[in-house]
C-alpha cells in the first residue's frame, strides 16, 4: 500500500533548489491531498493509528472510524473549497470515471445541511450499465459497487473531493484496474518479503516501486481542430512526411519553446498541489514531443497519480491553445510515444532490493531478486506482451526506437558476464552424488557488482538499468496499473516457487541457506539465457532467433491477446487470487471489443475525410488545371500541346489517385461490413487487423500523394510540418 507521508516524498525532489524555492514548492506539494499530515491534524492518536494500521496492513476500518475519518474528510475538503464528492476510480474503458454529489442535503426538518458521513465515504453504487464488463454484468443488473481505497490518498480537485476507489459489479467481480493491482500487490508483498527474510529477518514489508515516463506530443489546437482524424481518433490517418522530421536530432533534449514551457510550468503546479512528484521535462526525439516523470512511488499510488495525470494535461493544455496527443502514434514516419514503466522492490526499511549491494551478501540478495525477475519474464512472456496490447501500440512496436512485440530482457555486459561466472562455479568438479555435501562457501563466489546505469540498448523492451528493470514496450495512453498487475503477478509466482525450491534443498539435502540459495539461483541462471537478449531487436536474425528461442513474436493485438486466457495465465491468477477465469474471459473480451471499434472509428473517419474532404480537394484543383489548360488553347491554338504537357500529366494524376482513394474506402467498406457479420469477437477483430487494416495504408499513401500535388492554399487539412512545428 501506499506511505500518505508528505515530507519523505517532498524533501528528495527539493535537496537541490535555494531555500525560497524549498519553501515555496514545500507549501505547494500536496496542497490539496487528503495526506498523513492532515489526518493528524483531524483526528486523535487512537484513531489516526487505526488508519495507519488500515493503509500499511490492510485492516479493517470499522464503521466507528470511518465516521471519524468521513467527518475530518468533509471539514477539510469544505475548509479547500469543495462543494461535491466523488468516488474516483479506473474501470476498464481506459480512463477515469467519477459521479459527483453535493455535500448538501436536507435535514428531517427541510433544513440544508452538509452531510458526509461513513456510509458515503467507503461505498456508493454507481450505475455500471455502460461500463465494460466483458459479459459479466447482466442487462438487469446495473449496480456496481464503488469501495474506498484507503491507501491512496483523497484529493480536492476543482471544487470537488475527489476518494480513490476500487469498482466491482453486482457479483462481486472486478471491473476496474485498481482492484486486481491491489490484489497483485499484496501476493508479491507476501511472497518477497518471505524471501527477504533470509537475507534479513526482520523485514515486515515489501512495495513495488514504479516510476513512469510519460511521452506526449503538442499541437496547436486550432491546427489540430482541422484534422477530424486527430479529433476522433487521436492520431493522424493520413499525412505525407514533413521534409524535416527528427532526423537532424536538434529537438531532443533541445531549448523549450516558451509556450510549451508555459504549458508545463502550470501542468508541474498543478500536479504538486496534488500530490504527483513530477521532476523532470524535456523535448524528447520527434518535433513536437515531450516527456514527463516523476520521483518513484508507491506503484498503487504511481498508478493513480498517472490516471490523474493525463486528465490534467487536457485540461492544462486547452487553456495554452494547444491539444495534448497521447496516442501511441500520432505522426507516421517520427518517434511515436511510450510510457516507460520503471519497476523495482523496496522493503519497509528502504532497501531497494533491485539495487547491487557493497558486500556479497548484499549482492546475493540482489542476485536472487534479478534473476527470479528474469526467469518471471521468461515464464510469462506472452502474457507480458498481451499486458501492453493495444490498437494504438500496434502502430508503434517495433519502429522508431520503440522496442519490437517480442519480449526479451537485456541486463548489459557487466551482468551478463557476472551471470556466465556464477553458473561456471564448480563447473565440472561435482558429481550428482557430491550434491548432497556440497559446500560452495557462497559469500566468497558472490562477485562485487558495481552500479551500471547504463542504458545503450533502446530496442529491448525489459530492460535493467542499474537498480530497476524499465519496460518500455508500455504504450502512452495506457493505465499502468494493466502491465503492472501482470509484473507483480508473475514475479510473485516465481518467488513462492524460488522459496519453495530453496526450503527443500535446506531441509531435505541440509544446505545451509547461503548454499541453497546459490544453487537455487545457478540452475535458473541456465534457463534464463533464452530471454538475454543484447542486440538489434529490430533485426531479421533477432526474429528468427527468438522463435528458435521459444519466444512469441505476437505482432498484433489480436494475435496477442489469447496469451490472457491460456491455461497457463489462469493458473497464475487464480492461484494468487488475482483474477477468476471468469474475470480474465471478461478482460479478453473488453479489450477486444475496444479493438474493433476503435478500428471501427478509424475506418469511418477515414472513409469520411478521404470522400468529403480528400477526393473534393483533389477534383478542384484538377478543375483550376484544367481551365488553365482551356485558357492556353485559347492563346495557343494547336501549338498549346507542349505548353500544357505538364498540366495534362497533373490532371491525369490526380485522377488516377482519386480513383485509387474511391476505389480503396469502397473496398474497405465492404470488408467492413463482412467483418461485421462476424459473432465471435476474437475473430472479428482478427478480421479487422488483416482484413480491414491494410486498407488503412493503401487510402493515406494515395491521400498523401495527392497532398503533394494539389495547391497547398485550398488543402483542407493542416500539414505535418504545421502541425509539428508551429509553437
Amino acid at each position: 500500500m501506499i506511505s500518505l507521508q508528505k515530507p519523505k516524498r517532498t524533501n528528495n525532489f527539493l535537496t537541490n533548489v535555494n531555500s525560497m524555492q524549498t519553501e515555496h514548492y514545500a507549501l505547494q506539494f500536496g496542497a490539496h491531498v487528503f495526506n498523513e499530515s492532515v489526518l493528524r491534524q483531524y483526528l486523535n492518536k487512537e484513531a489516526f493509528s487505526k488508519i495507519s494500521q488500515a493503509v500499511l496492513k490492510g485492516t479493517t476500518i470499522d464503521r466507528v472510524l470511518a465516521d471519524q475519518i468521513a467527518a475530518a474528510m468533509k471539514t477539510w475538503a469544505l475548509s479547500q473549497g469543495a462543494t461535491h464528492y466523488t468516488h474516483w476510480f479506473q474501470p476498464l474503458t481506459g480512463a477515469t470515471a467519477e459521479k459527483h454529489d453535493a455535500f448538501f442535503d436536507r435535514a428531517d426538518t427541510g433544513e440544508p445541511i452538509v452531510k458526509f458521513g461513513g456510509d458515503q465515504l467507503v461505498q456508493q453504487e454507481p450505475d455500471a450499465s455502460s461500463f465494460p464488463s466483458g459479459g459479466i454484468r447482466n442487462t438487469f443488473e446495473a449496480r456496481g459497487y464503488t469501495a474506498w481505497d484507503p491507501s491512496s490518498p483523497a484529493f480536492v480537485y476543482g471544487t470537488t473531493l475527489c476518494i480513490p476507489t476500487i469498482f466491482v459489479s453486482y457479483t462481486g467481480e472486478a471491473l476496474d484496474y485498481k482492484t486486481p493491482l491491489l490484489k497483485s500487490l499484496h501476493a508479491l508483498d507476501k511472497a518477497a518479503t518471505e524471501v527477504c527474510r533470509y537475507f534479513d529477518k526482520n523485514t515486515q514489508r515489501v512495495m513495488a516501486t514504479l516510476g513512469w515516463e510519460q511521452e506526449y506530443f503538442l499541437v496547436d489546437k486550432d491546427k489540430a481542430a482541422s484534422r477530424p482524424d486527430l479529433i476522433l481518433t487521436g492520431r493522424t490517418l493520413m499525412g505525407h512526411e514533413s521534409s524535416k522530421g527528427q532526423q537532424l536530432d536538434d529537438h531532443y533534449f533541445g531549448s523549450i519553446p516558451t509556450r510549451v514551457l508555459g504549458f508545463m510550468q502550470e501542468l508541474e503546479q498543478q500536479c504538486w498541489l496534488l500530490g504527483i512528484p513530477v521532476k523532470t521535462r524535456h523535448n524528447e526525439v520527434a518535433p513536437s514531443q515531450f516527456e514527463l516523470a516523476p520521483i518513484f512511488e508507491e506503484v498503487n499510488l504511481a498508478v493513480d497519480h498517472n490516471s490523474l495525470l493525463m486528465d490534467i494535461m487536457d485540461r492544462v493544455a486547452d487553456k495554452h491553445n494547444f491539444k495534448v496527443l497521447l496516442h501511441e502514434k500520432p505522426f507516421a514516419g517520427i518517434n511515436g510515444s511510450g510510457k516507460h514503466n520503471n519497476w523495482s522492490l523496496a522493503t519497509n526499511s528502504g532497501v531497494n532490493l533491485l539495487s547491487p549491494g557493497k558486500t556479497p551478501m548484499s549482492n546475493l540478495q540482489f542476485l536472487t531478486f534479478f534473476i527470479n525477475t528474469i526467469a518471471a519474464v521468461l515464464e510469462h512472456e506472452a502474457l507480458l506482451r498481451a499486458a501492453i496490447a493495444s490498437a494504438g501500440n500496434d502502430h508503434r512496436l517495433g519502429a522508431n526506437e520503440a522496442p519490437p512485440a517480442i519480449i526479451s530482457v537485456f541486463i548489459g555486459e557487466q551482468l551478463s558476464k557476472v551471470l556466465d561466472d556464477l553458473e561456471n562455479v564448480s563447473k565440472g568438479k561435482l558429481s550428482p552424488q557430491e550434491k548432497t555435501d556440497l559446500k560452495l562457501n557462497v559469500i566468497g563466489k558472490i562477485p562485487e557488482i558495481l552500479l551500471d546505469n547504463t542504458d545503450r540498448n533502446r530496442t529491448s523492451p525489459f530492460a535493467f538499468t542499474g537498480n530497476k528493470f524499465e519496460f518500455r514496450a508500455v504504450g502512452s495512453n495506457a493505465n499502468c496499473a494493466k502491465p503492472m498487475t501482470v509484473l507483480n503477478a508473475m514475479m510473485a509466482e516465481r518467488l513462492r516457487a524460488f522459496k519453495k525450491e530453496t526450503d527443500k534443498l535446506i531441509d531435505s539435502k541440509g544446505m545451509k541457506k547461503d548454499d541453497a540459495i546459490f544453487n537455487v539461483l545457478r540452475d535458473q541462471i541456465k534457463n534464463i539465457k533464452n530471454i538475454l537478449f543484447e542486440g538489434d531487436g529490430y533485426s531479421k536474425e533477432w526474429q528468427k532467433q527468438s522463435a528458435e528461442r521459444g519466444l512469441s513474436n505476437n505482432k498484433n493485438t489480436p494475435e496477442a491477446l489469447p496469451a490472457y486466457v491460456s491455461e497457463k495465465s489462469i493458473h497464475l491468477f487464480e492461484s494468487l487470487q488475482i483474477l477468476s477465469k471468469r474475470e480474465l474471459e471478461a478482460r479478453f473480451q473488453v479489450d477486444l471489443e475496444e479493438y474493433v471499434l476503435k478500428l471501427q472509428i478509424e475506418a469511418r473517419t477515414l472513409g469520411d475525410i478521404a470522400r468529403n474532404h480528400i477526393i473534393p480537394t483533389g477534383i478542384r484543383y484538377q478543375n483550376v488545371l484544367i481551365e488553365n489548360v482551356r485558357g492556353l488553347k485559347e492563346i495557343y491554338g494547336s501549338k498549346f500541346s507542349p505548353l500544357a504537357k505538364e498540366q495534362m500529366a497533373i490532371i491525369e494524376r490526380i485522377s488516377q489517385h482519386v480513383s485509387a482513394i474511391n476505389s480503396g474506402v469502397n473496398n474497405m467498406i465492404n470488408s467492413r461490413k463482412k467483418a461485421n457479420k462476424i459473432d465471435d469477437i476474437h475473430q472479428k477483430a482478427l478480421a479487422y487487423c488483416h482484413d480491414v487494416l491494410p486498407y488503412f495504408h493503401q487510402i493515406r499513401y494515395q491521400c498523401d500523394k495527392l497532398e503533394l500535388i494539389v495547391d497547398a492554399s485550398i488543402w483542407p487539412l493542416a500539414k505535418y510540418r504545421q502541425l509539428l512545428f508551429m509553437h
